[in-house]
């Protein structure tokens, strides 16, 4: 009797496990050139094609290495050369129609490209840098902050 419920509660925390890594994966390492890295918590994790992308993650990019991020929406996001871009918030619950995307780029380059969230609630999008804060409405953009600005 006791192993079924140690089972039982083993089983169930999995699941709940599971269920908490599922909802804090928000997109995949598409491609890599170079060196790119995610930190995430305490822990560098070296970015290649199929690396999960969580909430909260930042993007490293060394120099002369680039990145292509696509998330759970479709947005896609590709990281130039010495670039460092931390997500801050992400949430893609069409069902509850609940939607919030920013990212900051702290300095470097990227190429932004809308899904989804851009389609349904392009006010949900922010796009941050040291010295502005961009709101998207649906579009495909570059950015490039110099390094000097934060």
């Amino acid at each position: 009797m006791k192993a079924h419920a140690v089972a039982a509660i083993i089983f169930v925390l999995f699941g709940a496990y599971v269920s908490w890594a599922q909802e804090t994966y928000v997109g995949i390492v598409k491609n890599v050139t170079g060196t790119v890295v995610i930190e995430r918590n305490d822990t560098t994790i070296a970015a290649a094609p199929g690396t999960q992308v969580q909430a909260t993650d930042r993007l490293i990019s060394a120099a002369n290495s680039s990145g292509g991020i696509v998330f759970t929406d479709g947005t896609l996001l590709s990281l130039g050369p010495s670039s460092e871009i931390d997500i801050e918030h992400y949430i893609f619950e069409p069902n509850e129609e609940q939607y919030d995307f920013s990212l900051y780029i702290k300095k470097g380059s990227a190429v932004y490209s809308s899904g989804k969230i851009g389609k349904l609630a392009p006010e949900k999008i922010k796009v941050k840098t040291p010295r502005a804060t961009l709101g998207v409405r649906g579009t495909t953009f570059i950015v490039d902050v110099d390094s000097w600005g934060g």
